[in-house]
């Protein structure tokens, strides 16, 4: 069979989907970005890298290559005119923002890190992946790995082997170490927002197994993300499941939150997960301005240097690369020097604080207003034309809105989480398949939802 690759991936209809065999012989392509999503459970040291670079972040780049090869082989047009705007539009930010930094060369590996991220991976995601069963496989791996890494973090504070928290080596960070608490927090997230998606909305022609293991798998998941003690990540996963749960319809909408309040009563009250960390953290929540703690005073100091950094520079910022060095230049005495991070086999040592860890500061900083305008607005675009694609599926039965939910949960999971965190870490390449997984649904043409 000849390969193809469209720009507009049509999703099947149900009948089609359950008489044609899977068909994976034509559907390799998928490969790479399943095996990019995978191998982010290596550990970040030596074990998981390759001359220093992770082995996630090169298979993301065999995937680039295999679009490229594919497209000029085949010699079709890459991307709808859409596509190219919303995809390639934040490029010419990133470019004018390396040429005008006040070293160029220095800001260069980070327009090499920004265009692989925000360009590249979800353009060859949306590309490569084409049709429903292909997105299901690459979002079936996110959640593949956030089994992964969960079961390792509750295991982490079960025998308590985990990163430092309050004095304990308890909190969970799978294998991403404690100098990246983020890590696990944020795969987990994805993967308990992607099977709340199928757990709600399952495919047409689901294993009755796979629908029962759905459900299962999204309640299995509170666990290590309670665990995470990572309140951004607690936010966004929040706000993910939430935006899934009010695009299903009310009815479902109703029951879906009745059995979620009994699953957290039972994992926290009943069974104890953690309990009284548990609740001091989600208490601090509620405290960020009237009794912040040390991170956040931080945070609120890195966030106004950022801003300062940007009312210097408004159209094209300091620079990609360009916020540690400003940054003792904006910021209050009261910073850190660092935060405290031990634990997880690894000796206590003082990790600098070179971002602000809010992405929309981080890059209205270093990119400005053209570069913040091109970025923030290639992810409305995305979020925006999902929704609508979403709401037009579910008006004609169509057979992927299981896609569909699982792209807008993963998009708001994602949009919600730059408040509190900016990229960064060897899980920074799920951002791109994540983005590209949203493009997929956004702007893969109109007979996505006309003819699934």
């Amino acid at each position: 069979m000849a390969l193809t690759v469209s720009a507009a991936p049509a999703v099947p209809a149900v009948e089609e989907e359950e008489e044609r065999p899977p068909g994976w012989a034509h559907r390799w392509q998928v490969l790479p970005l399943i095996a990019t999503v995978l191998l982010v459970a290596l550990p970040g040291d030596g074990a998981g890298t390759v001359y220093g670079v992770p082995a996630a972040d090169l298979l993301s780049g065999v995937a680039v290559l295999v679009c490229a090869g594919l497209l000029l082989h085949l010699r079709r047009r890459p991307l709808t005119p859409a596509a190219a705007v919303v995809l390639g539009l934040p490029a010419v930010g990133l470019a004018l923002a390396t040429v005008t930094a006040a070293d160029p060369v220095a800001a260069l590996p980070g327009f090499v890190r920004y265009l692989q991220i925000f360009v590249l991976v979800p353009a060859a995601v949306l590309l490569l992946v084409r049709d429903a069963q292909g997105f299901r496989a690459v979002a079936g791996a996110l959640v593949l790995l956030a089994l992964v890494q969960g079961a390792t973090g509750v295991h982490q504070y079960v025998t308590g082997s985990g990163a430092s928290y309050m004095g304990e080596d308890v909190r969970a960070v799978g294998t991403f170490g404690p100098g990246d608490v983020m890590g696990m927090a944020t795969v987990v997230g994805y993967g308990l927002v992607a099977a709340t998606a199928y757990a709600l909305r399952p495919a047409a022609g689901t294993p009755r197994r796979l629908r029962l293991w759905a459900p299962v798998t999204a309640a299995l998941l509170v666990v290590p993300l309670a665990l995470s003690f990572s309140r951004g990540a607690w936010i966004a996963t929040a706000a993910g499941a939430l935006a899934v749960i009010a695009l299903t319809g009310l009815r479902q909408a109703v029951r879906a939150l009745a059995v979620l309040g009994a699953a957290g009563v039972v994992l926290v009250g009943g069974l104890g997960v953690g309990s009284e960390m548990i609740s001091q953290r989600l208490t601090s929540i509620t405290e960020v301005t009237s009794a912040p703690d040390r991170s956040v005073n931080d945070r609120y100091t890195m966030w106004a240097a950022a801003a300062g950094m940007w009312r210097e520079h408004p159209a094209t910022g300091v620079g990609l690369k360009g916020f540690p060095a400003h940054r003792d230049g904006h910021a209050s005495i009261g910073l850190s020097a660092g935060s405290d991070t031990a634990g997880a086999g690894q000796e206590f040592r003082r990790q600098p604080l070179l971002s602000p860890h809010n992405m929309y500061l981080l890059v209205l900083s270093e990119q400005g207003l053209i570069g913040f305008t091109a970025l923030v607005g290639s992810w409305a675009a995305l979020l925006a034309g999902g929704v609508r694609r979403l709401v037009l599926a579910r008006a004609t039965g169509a057979a992927a809105v299981d896609c569909g939910l699982a792209a807008v949960g993963l998009m708001t999971w994602q949009t919600v989480d730059f408040l509190y965190a900016d990229i960064g870490g060897p899980s920074t390449v799920l951002t791109g398949v994540v983005l590209g997984l949203a493009a997929w649904w956004a702007l893969g043409g109109t007979e996505r939802t006309a003819g699934a």
